[in-house]
């Protein structure tokens, strides 16, 4: 017989949360979906620091220092560490408004600014906060049914509202936001490190050869394990890659070592929101570059405001074939009854019901009838056949 068990399926929140993410390890880490740069970044900075430690480190630890892989590998477990921490975690997104507060905050804005004609745009929804005698203004997200906080911008490539929103970064394959902006300036600093720091001994690599056996010599130099490529092409190769992204990275930082010595985002300093026309305060801006620096890199981190890993529990019922355990003292009834046996035996599923026992005295008058007295059928009984 068929049985209905009812199982509850663990569901956490992150296979169900809205916006353009991809989740892995069960929640634990939370990407852009658009991760093919990010795939870029790790091949370019592998490839380059597996080039030198390979080549160039083993001849400049004999020639020069054994410091020099040493000092280089920290600088390359520290980017990689900054580089990951910021493609892996939450930048700050901020939870969309349930049903009964979406409805809530529309019912709120209709009581403020009251019934709008027909034909007519409606006002704009804002709301002002003062911030260190600075209004603020406060803009409302159409997607996530909320008032944005301050500094607070939506991301349209992820497709969430990240609270300090600065930019979204491709290369990390994430948003930078208020949870992993240090990590990503620090990431980009100690890239340049690394990036000036191979391409300049690259360069003493090269010089050094060309001292001891000339620099046409070096060209023609093959290392035993690739025969038909020469060592100094691949160094050669190095420079150039550092060459490139040695403008690109360095820049890069230069410009948000600016942005946090004034206590600014890269949003910000686009839309012009301290500067240009309105010429008005920063207001998050302390005056000094060293607060607005400890403040920025040094300040507590808040903790994630997404529930990844919250549980959500979902019940399934399914039907499972098997016969019901029987005590020991129960009787298995017989497989098939014949039509004398209908009273000895009875359903599993239904209880017996006595049949009444009806006499011949009880029947009425005329279905009386003597012990050897044969039936007669009625006419009722002969209208039914025809």
């Amino acid at each position: 017989m068929s049985v209905m068990v009812a199982r509850k399926k663990v569901v956490r929140k992150w296979e169900k949360l809205p916006g353009r993410n991809t989740f892995c390890c069960d929640g634990r880490i939370m990407m852009a979906r658009q991760k093919g740069i990010f795939y870029l970044t790790l091949f370019l900075i592998l490839g380059t620091c597996a080039l030198f430690f390979a080549f160039e480190c083993r001849y400049l630890a004999v020639q020069l220092s054994p410091a020099i892989p040493v000092f280089a590998a920290v600088l390359f477990l520290f980017a990689m560490a900054t580089l990951l921490r910021t493609s892996f975690s939450d930048p700050g997104v901020i939870p969309r408004a349930l049903p009964d507060e979406a409805a809530f905050i529309e019912m709120e804005i209709e009581a403020t600014n009251g019934t709008v004609p027909q034909g007519q745009r409606p006002p704009p929804r804002i709301k002002n906060f003062q911030i260190n005698n600075q209004i603020v203004k406060l803009k409302y997200c159409y997607t996530c049914k909320i008032f944005r906080p301050p500094r607070a911008s939506h991301c349209s490539i992820c497709d969430n509202c990240v609270e300090r929103f600065d930019h979204h970064c491709p290369w990390v394959g994430n948003c930078v936001g208020k949870r992993n902006y240090r990590y990503f300036y620090l990431f980009i600093l100690s890239l340049s490190l690394l990036t000036i720091y191979i391409f300049t001994f690259n360069i003493v690599y090269i010089a050094l050869k060309s001292l001891k056996i000339g620099f046409l010599n070096t060209l023609k130099e093959t290392p035993g394990t690739y025969p038909s490529m020469s060592l100094t092409v691949l160094t050669v190769l190095e420079v150039l890659i550092c060459f490139f992204t040695l403008w690109s990275v360095v820049g890069l930082t230069g410009f948000h070592t600016f942005l946090v010595a004034l206590n600014q985002t890269t949003n910000e300093d686009i839309k012009g929101s301290w500067t240009g026309k309105n010429r008005v305060q920063n207001p998050y801006s302390h005056g000094n570059i060293v607060k607005n620096c400890c403040e920025v890199l040094c300040g507590p981190l808040p903790p994630s405001v997404l529930d990844r890993r919250g549980i959500l529990q979902q019940e399934e019922s399914t039907a499972q074939e098997g016969s019901c355990p029987r005590g020991p003292g129960t009787q298995e009834p017989p497989a098939t009854q014949g039509p004398g046996q209908a009273q000895e035996g009875h359903s599993v599923l239904s209880p017996q019901v006595p049949a009444p026992s009806v006499s011949n005295t009880e029947m009425p008058e005329e279905k009386q009838r003597t012990p050897g007295e044969l039936p007669v059928p009625s006419p009722d009984a002969g209208r039914a056949e025809h």
